[in-house]
C-alpha cells in the first residue's frame, strides 16, 4: 500500500489552509476539505472559505459543493470523499485532507460507527424540545442517559446531541456503546499533521478573523440567509448570533462578541478532540513548511 493521505488538522484560524496548499504544491497533489461548514455554497464569509487565489493555488474538493437546502450527512461525505480519494490515487501517490471537523475527519480516516434505525417520531420529539426548552434540555438529558459520551461530546451542537439522544431512546442503551466498532479498512496510509499555538495566541487570531469577517460583509451575508434561519446548516457560529441581532435580542456589538466567544469555545473543543490522538505530529503554527515536508518524506520513506 503506497498511497498516503496527509491529514492537516488543528483549531480554527490556526493556518491549516495555508499549510495544506504549500504541502499540495510541494508534492504536486490535490486537497480534500473536511470542514463541514465550508461545504455550503451560500456560506462563504462566515465559514472562512479559501479565497479565489488559494483555490487556484491547488485543486480543492468539497468546497461549497452543496446547498444549505440539501440533506447532506457525514455518511454522505464519507462515501463521496472515499470515492474521490480512490480517483485521486489513480493519478497521485498522495492526497491532502484539511479541516477542523473532527467527526468528518474520523469518517475518512477510520470510518463511521454503525447505528440502528431510529423512529422518526423520536427525532421530531427531540427537535420539539430544542425549540421549546432550548439546548440546555438536550444537554441535561444526555448527561443523564449517557454521561460518558457527554464528557467528550460537542454539547453546544444540537444536532450531535439529538443524534446521541435518539439512539439512547430508541435502544435503551448509551450512545457511547455504539462507538468504536470494527471499522472498514482503508487502502491508504495516514500521516497526521497538527498545527498548534499558545491558547492566547489562538484566541487572538480568532478575534481578529471575526473582525475581518465583519469588515468583509458577514452581517450582509447573514441577512440574506435570515429567511432560512431554521435550516440545520445555519445553526452554526457566526450566523446564529447575527440572527439574534436581526431578531432584536442583541445589538450588533453583543452579537460580534458572542461570535468571538463561541468560536473560541469551538477551538477549545477541537483541541480537546485532537489531543486524544497520539498519532498526530504537532508543529508550531509558524513552523517553516520545509520542516513539515521533511517530516512527511521521512514517514513515507520508513
Amino acid at each position: 500500500m503506497n498511497n498516503y493521505l496527509i491529514n492537516v488538522i488543528g483549531p480554527t484560524a490556526i493556518g491549516k489552509t495555508s499549510l495544506s496548499i504549500k504541502i499540495a504544491r510541494h508534492f504536486n497533489t490535490e486537497i480534500i476539505s473536511a470542514d463541514s461548514r465550508q461545504f455550503f455554497k451560500e456560506m462563504q464569509i462566515g465559514t472562512a472559505v479559501p479565497d479565489p487565489h488559494e483555490l487556484e493555488a491547488a485543486p480543492h474538493h468539497f468546497i461549497q459543493h452543496i446547498s444549505i437546502d440539501d440533506n447532506y450527512s457525514v455518511g454522505d461525505f464519507e462515501k463521496e470523499a472515499i470515492n474521490k480519494l480512490e480517483e485521486l490515487f489513480q493519478a497521485y501517490d498522495m492526497a491532502i485532507m484539511v479541516g477542523g471537523s473532527g467527526l468528518y475527519i474520523k469518517a475518512i480516516t477510520e470510518g463511521l460507527d454503525n447505528f440502528p434505525e431510529v423512529d422518526p417520531e423520536i427525532r421530531k420529539n427531540l427537535n420539539g424540545h430544542l425549540e421549546e426548552d432550548g439546548i440546555d434540555w438536550l444537554q441535561q438529558k444526555l448527561f443523564v442517559l449517557d454521561p460518558e459520551y457527554y464528557k467528550i461530546a460537542d454539547v453546544q451542537n444540537p444536532h450531535r446531541l439529538i443524534r446521541a439522544l435518539e439512539i439512547c431512546i430508541e435502544t435503551g442503551k448509551p450512545f457511547s456503546e455504539f462507538l468504536n466498532q470494527d471499522k472498514p479498512e482503508r487502502n491508504f496510509k495516514i500521516i497526521n499533521i497538527g498545527l498548534s499555538a499558545d491558547r492566547e495566541l489562538i484566541y487572538d487570531r480568532i478575534n481578529r478573523r471575526v473582525d475581518i469577517m465583519i469588515e468583509n460583509g458577514l452581517v450582509e451575508e447573514a441577512r440574506t440567509l435570515y429567511p432560512k434561519r431554521g435550516l440545520n446548516a445555519l445553526n452554526t457560529v457566526g450566523y446564529k448570533e447575527l440572527f439574534r441581532y436581526f431578531d432584536g435580542e442583541w445589538d450588533l456589538k453583543m452579537a460580534i462578541s458572542e461570535i468571538k466567544k463561541n468560536t473560541r469555545r469551538f477551538a477549545k473543543r477541537q483541541l480537546t478532540w485532537f489531543r486524544k490522538d497520539d498519532a498526530i505530529k504537532w508543529f508550531d503554527y509558524n513552523e517553516n513548511p520545509e520542516v513539515v515536508f521533511k517530516y512527511i518524506e521521512s514517514k513515507i520513506n520508513t
